[in-house]
Formats: structure tokens, sequence, C-alpha cells
């Protein structure tokens, strides 16, 4: 019976690893929405990371989470650094381009609760009297995130957030 077991279970990990193998090297996370505000006025909403977290989902994650800001006061060379509970982690965000009113890039170095160096992008695109904001997050697959995206859909997790942020940014601009 123990023997039974131990070949089960050999084989189930065997299928996910072997499962894991078939994910991409790469992954991109992508929403949008639609604001009824010109692109300047929201672009410094984006642009300021203590603006930032006044819409950012993850504040509200962990509303006492440790922040130390530093570098440029905003734009390029801003930068954040923060420690909270296990549905932030840790990390540090700095913006590494920003063209007015149009794009800010910024470079996402996870260091909790999973380590992982990603690619922040937000785009305005003007649309008559709108704008449309697109957040997006790309970056590098490493094996153990392969494994976490078979049980996981990270497109769906991190979407979510997007699309909060996305809303409350929304709230706030149009007012």
């Amino acid at each position: 019976m123990l023997k039974l077991i131990a070949i089960a279970v050999v084989v189930l990990v065997a299928g996910v690893l072997a499962l894991a193998t078939t994910k991409p090297d790469n992954f991109r996370v992508e929403r949008s929405t639609l604001i009824q505000a010109p692109a300047k006025r929201i672009y410094p909403l984006i642009k300021d990371l203590q603006a930032f977290g006044t819409w950012s989902p993850y504040e509200k994650k962990d509303p006492a989470m440790r922040r130390t800001f530093s570098g440029a006061p905003s734009g390029k060379g801003a930068a954040y650094d923060w420690e909270g509970n296990s549905q932030v982690g840790k990390g540090h965000l700095e913006i590494t381009d920003s063209v007015p009113p149009a794009r800010v890039a910024m470079r996402l170095d996870m260091l909790e609760p999973i380590e992982g160096h990603n690619t922040v992008l937000f785009t305005l695109e003007p649309q008559g009297g709108s704008t449309k904001v697109t957040w997006a997050i790309q970056g590098p697959m490493p094996f153990i995130s392969k494994v976490i995206g078979v049980f996981v859909d990270m497109d769906r997790m991190v979407g979510t957030d997007f699309e909060a942020g996305l809303s409350d940014l929304k709230a706030i601009a149009e007012k």
C-alpha cells in the first residue's frame, strides 16, 4: 500500500514538473480602462509615487506597511521601498522612464515572498476628451514561477489587482 502511494506521489510530482516546463519563459499581465479626464490630470497620479499610493490596490492590502521614498520627488529616479504583510511582501519600485503625459516605466524588484525582477509600464492614450490608461507588468518566468503557475492563474490574480487600482485611479482623476 505504501509503495502504491509513493508511486502515485512521484507520478503526480513528475506530472506537475512536466506541465510547468510547457509554461512560457516570460509573462505579461495588462489591464486598461477609459478615464473621463485628460492625460495631464492622470499622469501626476502615476509619476509621483506618493500620489500612486492613494489609488494603488496594494496599499489597501496592508495599510500598516512600512514605506520609504528616495531619489527624485517624482518622475525618473523616484523610488519606493516597502515591507509589509504576506499579501504585499517586500520590494523596491523605481521609475526608470517618464514621458509626460504619456508614459511611466518602472523597475519592480520583489524581494519577498518570491524574488522577481519585472518591468511595470503605464501608458496614457488620449481618446477624445478621455484617456485610455493601460497598466502592464512583464518579466521572466523562472522555473519556480512556472510550477506555481500550474496552480495559480497569475493573469487573473494580478489582473484583478490592476482592475481595482485602475478603478480607484479613475475615481480620483474624474473628480
